[in-house]
């Protein structure tokens, strides 16, 4: 099985430690994740602001990135579901306006083989317990993406009730977006900032230490939100509690 990391350009800037991460991880679980150089933006910002036409090289590029590998593993739910939701509709647009299929079998070539971790941990791997050890306290936010999107359902929980030390604390309005929305945050700031806030103050209510997303973006946020309320919280990507094996540490 021949297997691609997507680090995608938040964790790539802002999180290495999360594409580190599930780098560890993997091959904790005899799974040699390549990392092709040539990978870049999935697209997501352009096309969620209307660039669509924009989005196009980039679909082509991904594409040709990630040809030849039997999964492209991504720690993100956000742009797991650009490539698997929109970029078929980028596709069919082309072909719509008269500019071959081009995209379109780019679209059919990568889709399909496109995997958010917690999926290609519990649907490909077969595991939920991966032998990880983090003794803390910690809250689960299901990130817009990956819950109405994909679909990842109880998956991230299942990871988490098998991981060794920690104790899973249900998040009030778990369901209710955290506010960032990537470029809706530039936006609509004062709106996002005080979803922000009422996400923060659910997490803060649980006494958890940390909480877990399977998006640094809404990490990002939420992060930002509870360093400037004071709190101590962690916000920590799921792939980091997976990794985490070292009893020693604590």
């Amino acid at each position: 099985m021949r297997v691609a990391l997507f680090v995608t350009c938040i964790n790539d800037t802002l999180y290495p430690r999360t594409g580190r991460a599930v780098v560890s991880l993997l091959r904790r679980l005899g799974v040699e994740a390549e990392f092709p150089e040539a990978q870049s933006c999935c697209g997501q910002p352009q096309f969620n602001t209307g660039y669509r036409w924009e989005t196009e090289p980039l679909v082509r590029r991904f594409a040709a990135a990630f040809e030849g590998f039997d999964y492209v593993v991504t720690p993100s739910g956000s742009c797991a579901a650009m490539v698997r939701e929109n970029y078929p509709r980028i596709g069919a647009k082309a072909a719509a306006e008269g500019r071959g299929e081009e995209l379109a079998r780019a679209a059919e070539a990568v889709v399909p083989r496109t995997l958010e971790l917690t999926e290609f941990l519990v649907d490909v791997l077969g595991v939920t317990d991966v032998g990880a050890y983090y003794p803390h306290r910690v809250t689960y936010h299901p990130t817009c993406h990956g819950l109405r999107m994909l679909g990842l359902g109880t998956k991230p929980k299942r990871l988490l009730d098998a991981v060794a030390g920690l104790e899973l604390v249900e998040l009030p309005g778990a369901q209710e977006c955290c506010g960032f929305g990537g470029t809706f945050s530039v936006k609509n700031a004062a709106v996002s900032a005080a979803m922000g806030a009422d996400k923060a103050r659910h997490i803060i209510g649980t006494g958890a230490q940390a909480v877990c997303t399977v998006d640094n973006s809404c990490q990002l946020h939420i992060g930002g939100t509870l360093a400037r309320l004071g709190s101590p919280v962690r916000p920590v990507h799921l792939a980091e509690i997976l990794a985490s094996t070292d009893k020693e540490q604590w």
